[in-house]
């Protein structure tokens, strides 16, 4: 990573280049059935144990793509389904209120839906078990994603914020959503090359902004926003 430089801004945008240029990248996606379904909660926690993270990612990050123009709402499919189709309402609040900038890892993401679950079923161990009806069953998908630069690159980081308007939201969800997972790290890849450039307060400004509370249009919007301001 390039040495972080003293000042920054955006009077300082055209020095702040490095070796590196940020290639912009966008991706196809095609959601595939697993063939694993859940009609209880313990189908459900077995399935969960056993899915691949692929999956996890799908059911907890995936409308954020599909809803891109809509205000996010604080669930995911778990929480969904188990309100909707268990009508298990305490757990179900629980499961939609995971931060999920909370976690770095799928396996970490994994792990605290589990316990979730497992906690309640615990605590509700002597409830008859709650089936879904026929039709509602909870089916796993994952989803399998070609990536592909969309050719447009930026050298500085003016450069860069002159780009950002024109992405598309499939690229602005691979680099600043889908990359905090795929890089193991509570980041983005705008933060990473920002920083990179020697403009860390404004790559963490960048990073400090929550993608679960905006839609796509909106984040791009406050990513550019900030740029501008430096």
């Amino acid at each position: 990573m390039a040495e972080v430089a003293e000042t920054e801004g955006v009077a300082n945008h055209e020095v702040a280049e490095q070796q590196n240029p940020f290639r912009f990248y966008t991706e196809l996606r095609l959601v595939q059935l697993t063939g694993r379904k859940a009609r209880t909660l313990r189908q459900l926690l077995g399935h969960l144990r056993r899915v691949p993270g692929s999956c996890i990612f799908y059911h907890t990050h995936e409308s954020l793509l599909e809803h891109h123009f809509e205000k996010p709402v604080a669930h995911n499919d778990f929480a969904i389904w188990v309100a909707e189709a268990l009508q298990e309402d305490a757990l179900g609040e629980k499961l939609a209120f995971i931060d999920l900038r909370d976690f770095s890892t799928l396996r970490e993401l994994r792990d605290a839906i589990i316990g979730i679950i497992e906690n309640h079923m615990t605590r509700s161990s002597k409830v008859r078990p709650q089936h879904c009806p026929l039709g509602e069953e909870f089916h796993f998908c994952r989803a399998k994603s070609f990536m592909m630069p969309n050719g447009l690159v930026a050298r500085t980081a003016e450069e860069f914020f002159k780009v950002l308007p024109s992405i598309s939201n499939q690229s602005l969800y691979f680099h600043f959503v889908e990359s905090r997972l795929r890089l193991g790290l509570q980041t983005n890849d705008f933060s990473v090359w920002l920083e990179g450039c020697g403009m860390p307060k404004l790559a963490q400004a960048i990073n400090a902004l929550n993608p679960y509370v905006r839609n796509l249009d909106e984040l791009k919007a406050d990513i550019v926003s900030l740029g501008q301001k430096g």
